[in-house]
């Protein structure tokens, strides 16, 4: 694909909505090259093999288990994805990076986590800030499985407020090494990890900075015992002391000061990995769940012929390919992203750190949505195995354990939410996304006379593709109104922007779900998309529930009067079907599909 194509095809972030996304524009599972297809079926292979066999290892605190199947996840090749050639790695584009991310990470929690804090949180910042020599030095090593890597930002005290961390480096009076001192908790992998990327406050300095630190126990690092925790209970997660550490001056991590950037664009990557590492995970959960649901006999009839089952059934299979519609969206416009940047000149460091930062709205959005959509899967999937589902014989109370820690880690749901927005408005504020002209005209149709003309809605999705559009002109409506009364004290506004956020998030996931059902509709024929299309309905009609009661939350808890009538009238017309689909004949026809293959499908074409 050429710059050029690039440039005109490739939204920038956060301007679906306000920009119309034509469907041919979008990347979808569909799409997937040979090669990476062939990727994506050697890591099932890696996945059945080594670590679904074995779940009940996870459980058992089995931390050299974990340890042991990083080592052959290394020798295959899987833990190199994203490195660049030079320095040990398959240098693959962000897409197969996610690919792998995805498929590896569905049998367990425990694995899933190690992975993703050595390949992501562990390495990434020295391939993106890191010298040549730090490269040269560490990344193979990284890249190969012969190392590990652990990430050291959360203290006691700086959690969410990861820059007001204790933790102090102070430069030797010979000035070859800084002393690092403080205590870092929750550091996956610490364990088993012979680095640690660490970040530290240099005198006063307004902001951390990162270190690279072997882990070497003579060198005035201590670990705590292993965390006694919820789930993922074969991942290692220790509290790290460092009591004077010497670390010499070349191992400092870019520039003094600059850990803060380098911890948030870090978690911008996490954010997105994290969302298509529960995807997987609600795919598999899926699969037990509707096997048990055919085998499982009560009244003389297996439970799936139940309509309450077969609700479950077809909610589960359509969150997860809503999750994954969005999900490879976002992947394929970082990637073609960072291709722009390298035609520009850009350093692969620098094209992947500004591609990843540019989409850091879709990040946030991603991580949110399907991380609570993998907790509703595992919830749903022990309320299908009934009483077994609650034994630990099985393996969906471990599921659902596993799934709640995605809601905290990479910045919890909460804090996701309101970046969400307040990027968004940002972007508006420095021109890079234009928020003010669609919202001034969204005010201008709210005085005017609405249209009582019927639309020819005979084309597929013509209906909800005009859906979509009005569901942003809500978004518009309390976003514009929100920021007009708050100003610059909006973020104050917490109730506000979570609300705000939770009708943007439904948006790009409802729109995401359309656009790659259209496209593969137009390709492959209506007919051979039938549940695919009765998916993208059912999740559209229950985003605009979503929307319907976050936009009345927040209408009526910052305006009052005409204004508050004005809106609630707008939010009402914004909202309504013309034609209301018949939501239980599709669960029922989504249900039945999952039911006769006895497995999610619709990963692959």
């Amino acid at each position: 694909m050429s710059t050029d194509t690039i440039n005109k095809d490739i939204l920038r972030g956060g301007q679906f909505l306000v920009k119309e996304t034509n469907c041919e524009d979008i990347f979808t599972l569909e799409d997937l090259t040979e090669e990476q297809k062939m990727m994506r079926e050697s890591t099932k292979d890696f996945v059945d093999r080594e670590l679904w066999a074995h779940w009940e290892r996870f459980e058992k605190k089995d931390y050299a288990f974990t340890e042991e199947c990083m080592r052959k996840a290394g020798e295959l090749g899987l833990l190199s994805v994203a490195v660049p050639e030079a320095y040990g790695g398959l240098g693959m584009g962000f897409v197969s990076t996610m690919l792998v991310c995805d498929y590896i990470s569905g049998a367990t929690g425990s694995f899933s986590t190690a992975f993703g804090a050595h390949t992501g949180i562990g390495t990434m910042p020295i391939t993106l800030y890191g010298t040549e020599q730090q490269k040269k030095k560490y990344v193979p090593k990284l890249a190969s499985g012969e190392w590990f890597g652990a990430y050291c930002l959360t203290e006691p005290g700086a959690g969410s407020d990861a820059n007001s961390g204790k933790t102090k480096a102070v430069l030797s009076k010979d000035g070859k090494h800084y002393q690092i001192s403080g205590q870092k908790m929750w550091i996956s992998n610490a364990g088993f990890c012979k680095l640690f990327i660490v970040f530290a406050r240099i005198e006063d300095d307004k902001n951390i900075t990162g270190f690279i630190v072997e882990n070497d126990p003579s060198n005035g690092i201590t670990m705590g015992d292993e965390e006694k925790k919820l789930g993922i209970h074969s991942s290692s997660t220790r509290q790290v002391f460092f009591s004077d550490t010497k670390v010499p001056v070349e191992n400092m991590l870019s520039e003094r000061g600059n850990g803060f950037k380098i911890a948030m664009n870090a978690l911008n990557i996490g954010r997105i990995k994290l969302a298509a590492a529960c995807l997987e995970a609600q795919r598999r959960v899926l699969g037990e769940a509707v096997n048990y649901a055919n085998e499982r006999i009560q009244f003389k009839t297996p439970i799936i012929n139940f309509g309450a089952i077969k609700a479950k059934i077809a909610q589960m299979a359509t969150n997860a390919y809503a999750g994954e519609s969005a999900c490879y969206r976002a992947a394929k416009n970082i990637e073609d992203r960072i291709a722009i940047r390298v035609a520009e000149g850009n350093s692969h460091q620098e094209a992947e750190l500004k591609g990843v930062e540019e989409y850091a709205i879709e990040c946030s959005i991603l991580k949110v949505s399907v991380s609570e959509d993998v907790q509703q899967t595992t919830d749903e999937g022990i309320q299908i195995f009934g009483g077994m589902g609650f034994s630990a014989d099985t393996p969906m109370e471990s599921a659902w354990r596993d799934a709640r820690i995605a809601r905290i880690y990479e910045g919890t749901n909460e804090i996701n939410r309101m970046l969400a927005v307040g990027m968004l408005v940002k972007k508006a504020m420095k021109g890079h996304v234009d928020l003010l002209g669609p919202a001034t005209k969204v005010a201008d149709e709210l005085m005017g006379i609405p249209s009582f003309d019927t639309p020819d809605y005979s084309k597929l999705f013509s209906e909800e593709n005009d859906m979509i559009a009005r569901l942003k002109k809500v978004f518009l409506m309390v976003a514009g109104s929100a920021v007009q009364k708050f100003g610059a004290d909006l973020e104050e506004h917490q109730q506000v922007l979570l609300a705000a956020s939770d009708i943007l998030i439904e948006i790009y996931m409802a729109e995401s779900t359309i656009l790659r059902t259209e496209k593969n509709a137009q390709r492959f024929g209506e007919e051979n998309l039938t549940t695919q299309i009765a998916m993208s309905r059912l999740y559209l009609y229950n985003a605009v529930d979503i929307v319907i009661q976050k936009g009345k939350e927040a209408i009526v808890s910052f305006t009052e009067g005409d204004e508050q009538r004005m809106m609630l009238m707008g939010l009402k017309r914004f909202t309504k079907y013309t034609n209301q689909p018949n939501v239980a004949e599709l669960r029922m026809q989504i249900a039945e599909k999952v039911a006769s293959d006895n497995a999610y499908t619709f990963d692959s074409v």
